[in-house]
């Protein structure tokens, strides 16, 4: 039987065709068979990247989707939502943590992932090129946009990458608690008082479209999702993910008396799902080009934490030196 882990350290021009060739097919045999593939198991260099680029971006999403939220954690309305916001935050953090370092094992360093950020090399989701301008806006992110990062997440628990597929386990379970919070939030405010509800409405009509460009583009103009769905980096794609969000999410708005800012949208007993309006592409593309309403801002302030946290880092650094120079010393 042929050993994977041992051609791990063989690049490509150290092996003859047929070794390649061999090596390919067991991976994709593998892959058949639903085995997790690990850091030192060989892979395809294709494989490799396309996994870089996928999870380096859905870290960056975190971190940079800590901003909007984050500018409301001092104006928040009580102090219990300011302590449940100050945790969600701190969550997201720690969601960018988890992902950064099952990254890392695809060979990549930390530095070159927050380069490739901040020189707009790398991406990361859409919908936090949108502005929150009201406490409304909280909750709508809460449930929009942590509930349409749910759906994909927990299809990204089965994914074949194990560091991947395992950080995605915890990420989900407090991903829940999150829209759960903003849909309570949205709750209060649409059992509120009229100028409450309106700005509930308000939310909802801002960040629906937003929420649902979150999943991509749709599968005719993916470049990606057809090697993702083989190598099952990805279970559903993108169009079947919307979809999902749309049905879920529809009868939780009614419940609460608001309504889907889509005059198209209606029920479809056949499909047994919503049939839904036309999403503006153009607009789609013109955020992820750097062309949103705040892709600006939100770099801006990611590359000032990094140069301003600099002497952090070399701070500890110089303390991990330290200690190492201590423990040398005790040993002699």
């Amino acid at each position: 039987m042929l050993l994977i882990t041992s051609a791990y350290s063989l690049k490509p021009k150290q092996m003859s065709e047929a070794q390649i060739k061999s090596l390919e097919e067991e991976f994709e045999a593998r892959i058949a068979r639903d085995e997790k593939i690990e850091p030192k198991d060989w892979m395809p260099e294709k494989y490799r990247k396309t996994h870089i680029r996928q999870m380096s971006q859905h870290a960056h999403s975190e971190v940079v989707g800590m901003l909007p939220e984050g500018n409301w954690i001092t104006r928040a309305p009580s102090l219990r939502r300011k302590v449940a916001l100050l945790a969600k935050v701190q969550d997201e953090g720690g969601h960018g943590l988890y992902l950064y370092s099952a990254t890392e094992t695809l060979g990549i360093t930390r530095d070159e992932m927050y380069e490739q950020l901040h020189t707009g090399k790398a991406k990361y989701s859409s919908i936090f090129n949108y502005p929150a301008v009201t406490w409304a806006d909280i909750g709508a992110i809460g449930w929009l946009v942590d509930g349409a990062a749910i759906i994909n997440q927990v299809a990204l628990c089965g994914t074949s990458f194990g560091p991947y597929a395992r950080a995605m386990v915890r990420i989900c379970k407090e991903e829940s608690f999150h829209q759960r919070q903003g849909y309570e939030i949205t709750l209060k405010l649409a059992q509120g008082t009229p100028q409450q509800k309106a700005m509930a409405q308000d939310a909802l009509n801002r960040f629906w479209w937003p929420s649902l460009m979150m999943f991509g583009p749709a599968d005719d103009d993916s470049p990606n999702t057809a090697q993702s769905m083989k190598w099952k980096l990805k279970r559903k794609t993108n169009d079947e993910l919307r979809q999902q969000f749309i049905d879920q999410t529809v009868p939780q708005a009614e419940l609460i008396g608001l309504t889907i800012p889509d005059p198209d949208l209606k029920w479809n007993e056949k499909k047994g799902g919503y049939d839904s309006g036309e999403i503006d592409w153009d607009e789609f593309w013109q955020v992820v080009k750097g062309h949103g309403p705040c892709n600006k801002e939100r770099m801006k302030a990611r590359v000032n934490a990094w140069e301003n946290g600099e002497w952090v880092r070399d701070a500890a650094l110089a303390h991990a030196d330290r200690q190492q120079e201590r423990k040398e010393k005790q040993a002699v």
